[in-house]
């Protein structure tokens, strides 16, 4: 029996064993423990699946060993071993390979992280995919620079690859339009007729298509998923017994409905709003941002949509704070959410990646205490968080133009504060840039 094994039953046992009766602290430290075992066993996994991609080369023919044994490609022998997904096996050989033998230095920082167990597999192949490859306008020096500040960050993956996205636009602001046509380049949508009469729908959407189909989806879903009611409940939707996707789906389908019986083609798009800072929009260089989308854009899809839709103005002081409106009203304006919204990005608790149409607005001070409904007195909270706020005395505070979350007494950490910063890419721009 391999060592490998042995430590993973071992650890089993242990685990059945222990948890139930494990204190918080115990619980969160094996965790920890888990994922430590968890990276040093898929970097072993990718060690092997690139020896078995390398005994597959194409010049073995059938002598290779993935020929050997009926597998069309190493990737299919590695699939069918492991039971992983083919993008899986695919990055568990391109990992080991590049740990066994680098060939971009610029990525050494991320290949000793990955060695070291510090990073998983997945997070190796972020760093990779988001910071791409030297150009003549990047050098290797200040991509490795950008991995090992990468490295250091321990993000969760979502936000790990959005950041090093992040860093590439800042280093290569000039290649965004080619990136971003690259990526609506791979935009596709199938629809294939199953033998029980069912039709399957796959695609990939670009951020600017998507930010159309998600606003219409999330704008239908929202009332089932907590998220905001600008307008008003919609109990109907809360009992209706169909799940959240299937409204997703009867959504999407009335709406192409709709647009294909209307006289005048192509129907009104749900609005899309864009991000850009005063300085970039001036001189014209620089990147922008689609509401709700990761992915940057250039500055000429920023012009094209305010050409197509206009352009609303929300001044911003320099902590990235929009101006207040005042205290008239008991619930923010639809406009007030939206400045709101495009200050904050999503929701502001850690860790958090619901994004804004997610969102409620939460007082930070209660209207009925002599709170105030303006843009600084509101900061977006998914259900969750706005619950947890609440519910467990969580407390938002405001300081020097900053958010921060203040926990309970009772809770392990004190009342440490954690500071929110904002999840909307153009406003981090506009404050680096100030």
């Amino acid at each position: 029996m391999s060592s490998f094994t042995e430590l993973a039953i071992a650890f089993s046992e242990k685990t059945r064993a222990d948890v139930a009766a494990a204190s918080d602290h115990a619980l969160i430290n094996s965790q920890k423990e888990i994922a430590a075992i968890a990276r040093q066993i898929e970097l072993a996994a990718a060690a092997v699946s690139a020896e078995i991609a390398h005994r597959s080369r194409r010049e073995l023919g059938y002598d290779g060993l993935a020929a050997r044994l009926g597998a069309r490609s190493p990737e299919a022998l590695v699939q069918a071993i492991t039971g992983a997904s083919a993008p899986t096996a695919r990055r568990l050989i391109s990992t080991g390979t590049l740990v066994a033998a680098p060939a971009h230095a610029w990525l050494q920082p991320a290949i000793d992280a990955v060695s070291a167990g510090q990073i998983s597999a997945e997070a190796f192949d972020a760093i990779k995919s988001g910071l791409r490859e030297p150009s003549e306008s990047v050098t290797p020096s200040a991509l490795s620079d950008a991995a090992a500040a990468l490295v250091s960050l321990q993000l969760p993956l979502e936000r790990l690859a959005a950041r090093a996205r992040e860093l590439r636009d800042e280093l290569d602001a000039a290649g965004v339009a080619l990136r971003e046509e690259e990526r609506r380049s791979r935009r596709f949508l199938r629809l294939v007729a199953l033998p029980d009469g069912m039709t399957r729908l796959t695609g990939l959407l670009d951020p600017e298509s998507a930010a159309v189909v998600v606003g219409a989806i999330d704008a239908a879903t929202s009332p089932r998923r907590g998220g905001p009611r600008f307008v008003g409940a919609d109990e109907a939707y809360v009992n209706d017994p169909r799940t959240t996707e299937q409204i997703a789906l009867d959504s999407l389908v009335e709406l192409v409905d709709i647009a294909v019986r209307s006289d005048a083609l192509p129907a009104r798009r749900p609005d899309v709003r864009v991000l850009v800072t005063q300085r970039d929009l001036d001189r014209r260089a620089g990147v922008g941002f689609i509401d709700g989308q990761r992915a940057s854009v250039s500055i000429e899809t920023i012009e094209r949509h305010a050409c197509d839709g206009g352009l609303v103005p929300i001044l911003f002081d320099d902590d990235g704070q929009a101006l207040n409106l005042g205290r008239s009203q008991r619930l923010h304006t639809a406009r007030q959410r939206t400045a709101i919204a495009a200050r904050d990005g999503g929701c502001l608790a850690p860790d958090c990646d619901r994004p804004a149409s997610w969102c409620e607005v939460h007082h930070i001070h209660e209207f009925s205490r002599g709170g105030s409904t303006d843009l600084a007195d509101g900061v977006l909270l998914c259900r969750h968080h706005h619950m947890l706020v609440h519910n467990n005395h969580w407390r938002v505070e405001r300081r020097d133009g900053r958010y921060w979350f203040v926990p309970p007494p009772d809770v392990d950490r004190g009342q440490v504060p954690i500071e929110l910063p904002s999840k909307s890419a153009a406003v981090r721009r506009l404050l680096r840039a100030g």
